[in-house]
């Protein structure tokens, strides 16, 4: 799989930080090597390190003041993830074929113009409101097929049951 990072923009601590938590959590089920978040926050960090620490994968998440500078300074393809955007089932072939390693930014709130400007793409997962969450899950696995079945080799891994809930402990 290609490396991906994501930049969470606009977190806003009391208001965000469980949907901030589940963008970061999904970003590495999915794949993603990093997540940048805008606003620090110590509480969400602490809780993906614990996940990271747990289930394993080569996973960091990283405070920054500074969201412009990491999105202008990177060498990855940058794909905004909003509403007002394209559709991406019609740029998916599109985004593929460049062949680059991809900066997803996500949202919390009104995102500054200059996202809309730096951003190589900027794709809908539809035309509606939505969870931020859904948007990142469905683009990455869109671009990145098969990146939900990612092993980790963490202490903790879930063992799959149609029953019960049943997880594998290695450490």
């Amino acid at each position: 799989m290609s490396i991906c990072e994501v930049l969470r923009i606009g977190h806003r601590p009391e208001r965000d930080k469980r949907i901030t938590t589940h963008v970061a959590l999904t970003a590495r089920a999915f794949g993603a090597s990093r997540i940048y978040l805008s606003n620090p926050d110590s509480r969400v960090i602490k809780s993906v390190e614990e996940v990271v620490d747990k289930f394993g994968g080569d996973f960091s998440i990283e405070s920054t003041p500074n969201p412009k500078k990491v999105a202008s300074s990177s060498n990855l393809l940058i794909v905004h993830l909003t509403m007002f955007g394209l559709p991406i089932d019609t740029k998916v072939e599109d985004i593929i074929t460049e062949g680059r390693d991809i900066l997803f930014i996500v949202g919390a709130e009104k995102v500054p113009a200059w996202v809309f400007e730096l951003s190589d793409y900027n794709i809908a997962i539809g035309n509606q409101p939505h969870s931020e969450v859904a948007a990142l899950a469905i683009a990455m696995n869109k671009l990145y097929p098969n990146s939900y079945n990612t092993e980790f080799d963490g202490k903790l891994s879930v063992i799959p049951s149609a029953t019960h809930r049943e997880m594998k402990d290695s450490s």
